[in-house]
C-alpha cells in the first residue's frame, strides 16, 4: 500500500479525529452541493455557474477516484447505485448539456455518507439531539432524499418536452402531490415512462412517509444493549428488556 493510499484509507475509514473531521467535511460539502444544485436550477445558464459546475465536478471526480483507490474490490463498487450516482453527477457537472437534471442524484451520496457506521457512531457520541432522535432524523433524511431524487428525475425527463414542467418547482410540486396521493391533476407525466415514474413516486413515497409518521408518533427510544440478549433499542423509561426480561440500567441522557 502506497503512502497516498494509506493516507486516503485513514481519512475515509479511520477513527482518528482528523478522519472524523474529514468525513464531517464531506457531509457538509454534499449538503452544500445539493443546495447549490437546487438554487441554480431556477437561474439561466451563465458563465459563473458553469465555472462552479466544473469545480464541483472535479471535486466529485477526485472523491470518486479516491474511493475506488482504497476499495479492496474496485469492480464491485460499480454494482452499487451510489457509484452510478457519482458518475451521473460528474457527467452532469462537467458536461451539463448531457444531463442537467442528473446533478440531483448527488444527494444519494449524502445518504450513503450518513449511513456510514463510523459517521453514525460519531454523531451519537457528539450530539445528544441525534442520539435521542436518531430514528426520526434518518427517516426524515430517507424521505427528503427520495423527494429530491424523484424531483430531479421528473425535471430531467420532462423539462423541455412537457410544458407543465417548466422548472424544478413544478417537478417538486408534482412529486409532493403524487407522494401524498393528493393528485390535483393539473400536472401529469404523459407516456409509459411518465406513468411508471408516477407509480414509483406514489408507492415508495407513501411508504417512506408512513415510516416517518410512525417514528414521530411512537414513544422515543434509546440505544442501550441488553446485557443478556443484546437488544439495542428500548423505551426511554424501560426497566426490563422486552425481548428477554432482563433488568436494564439505562443511563440518564442528561448525565455526564
Amino acid at each position: 500500500m502506497t503512502s497516498l493510499t494509506a493516507r486516503l484509507t485513514e481519512l475515509y475509514e479511520g477513527g482518528t479525529p482528523r478522519a472524523h473531521r474529514f468525513r464531517y467535511g464531506l457531509l457538509a460539502f454534499d449538503v452544500a452541493t445539493v443546495a447549490y444544485v437546487a438554487v441554480t436550477s431556477f437561474l439561466p445558464r451563465q458563465a459563473w455557474i458553469e465555472g462552479i459546475d466544473v469545480v464541483l465536478g472535479l471535486a466529485v471526480l477526485l472523491d470518486f477516484l479516491a474511493r475506488l483507490a482504497i476499495s479492496p474490490h474496485r469492480f464491485r463498487e460499480f454494482l452499487h447505485l451510489s457509484t452510478w450516482a457519482d458518475v451521473a453527477a460528474v457527467i452532469s457537472f462537467l458536461a451539463p448539456m448531457v444531463g442537467e437534471g442528473a446533478g440531483f442524484l448527488r444527494i444519494l451520496r449524502t445518504l450513503r455518507l450518513l449511513r456510514s457506521y463510523r459517521l453514525l457512531d460519531r454523531l451519537r457520541a457528539d450530539s445528544q439531539v441525534f442520539r435521542v432522535n436518531e430514528d426520526a432524523i434518518l427517516a426524515a433524511t430517507n424521505l427528503a432524499v427520495f423527494v429530491f431524487v424523484m424531483t430531479g428525475l421528473v425535471y430531467a425527463t420532462q423539462h423541455g418536452s412537457n410544458p407543465a414542467i417548466g422548472n424544478a418547482v413544478d417537478a417538486l410540486y408534482f412529486t409532493v402531490t403524487s407522494l401524498t396521493t393528493t393528485g390535483y391533476g393539473d400536472i401529469t407525466l404523459p407516456g409509459t415512462s411518465g406513468r411508471l415514474i408516477s407509480v414509483a413516486v406514489m408507492i415508495f413515497g407513501v411508504t417512506l412517509f408512513l415510516r416517518l409518521a410512525q417514528v414521530l408518533f411512537r414513544p422515543p427510544r434509546v440505544r442501550f444493549p441488553c446485557p443478556d440478549c443484546g437488544l439495542q433499542r428500548h423505551d426511554s423509561d424501560a426497566v426490563h428488556c422486552k425481548a428477554c426480561g432482563s433488568r436494564l440500567n439505562i443511563p440518564d441522557e442528561g448525565s455526564d
